[in-house]
């Protein structure tokens, strides 16, 4: 069984505010145990293949992905070419993406409460999702993942287990048990197939708080109540 994650971001994130290299993420997952992790940038996918040695060198799998805006909202594409799937607009070029490519489409947060989040889209489009992400940031509190999980058994989808990764301190929590060869394209297959397993604890409610705080849109607070003035 391999240890994975499956979205996370870098220095190189077009869109984000991230302090840590490709190599630092590639340190800190192989002192946690990890096994494989896909690099996911805001519409862009980063080209892995500098990095692959470092990444061997450390025992761990890299895999290519994008966090992709489609029509506004955020969709994981993880190993499918670089310019297809950067090509992607809409979910009418997402299912053609699926025809022509053997890559792993994944619903991240898709009921969190922010207008990137999938929604109802998720619910136009099931046929187009492979997985339903697990997402790290929740705690006994609060937790948006709830109709997430009741979707993706509703539909039959497996779950992975995500961190989002945009501080390394959000490893660790959560992630995805994979029954795969080290291998990309045998992750994927292995997810599509049901062959993964989700290990996942709660934060507290303060770190919580922190994490969505530093990584995540204003207005996900105000939901919360915090930070409400009047």
């Amino acid at each position: 069984m391999l240890k994975v994650e499956l979205h996370t971001h870098t220095a190189d994130d077009p869109e984000d505010f991230v302090p840590h290299t490709v190599e630092r993420l590639v340190d800190r997952v192989a002192e946690l145990g990890y096994d494989a992790i896909a690099i996911t940038l805001h519409n862009r996918q980063l080209d892995v293949e500098p990095y692959r040695d470092y990444a061997r060198s450390r025992h761990i799998v890299l895999i290519p992905g994008v966090e992709r805006s489609i029509v506004g909202c955020h969709t994981l594409l993880i190993n499918f070419p670089a310019a297809a799937a950067e090509a992607v607009h809409t979910f009418d070029d997402l299912a053609t993406l699926r025809t022509e490519s053997d890559g792993l489409v994944i619903a991240p947060h898709p009921y969190f409460p922010v207008p990137s989040c999938l929604r109802q889209e998720l619910d136009r489009h099931p046929d187009l999702f492979d997985a339903v992400e697990l997402h790290a940031l929740y705690s006994r509190r609060i937790d948006f993942n709830r109709r997430a999980l009741a979707w993706a058994r509703a539909h039959g989808k497996p779950l992975v287990g995500n961190g989002d990764i945009h501080r390394l301190g959000q490893l660790g929590t959560t992630w995805s048990l994979v029954d795969a060869e080290p291998d990309p394209a045998a992750i994927c297959a292995a997810i599509k197939a049901g062959r993964v397993d989700v290990r996942t604890a709660p934060i507290s409610f303060p770190r919580m708080l922190y994490l969505l705080a530093t990584v995540m849109p204003s207005g996900i607070l105000h939901t919360l109540g915090v930070g409400r003035t009047g």
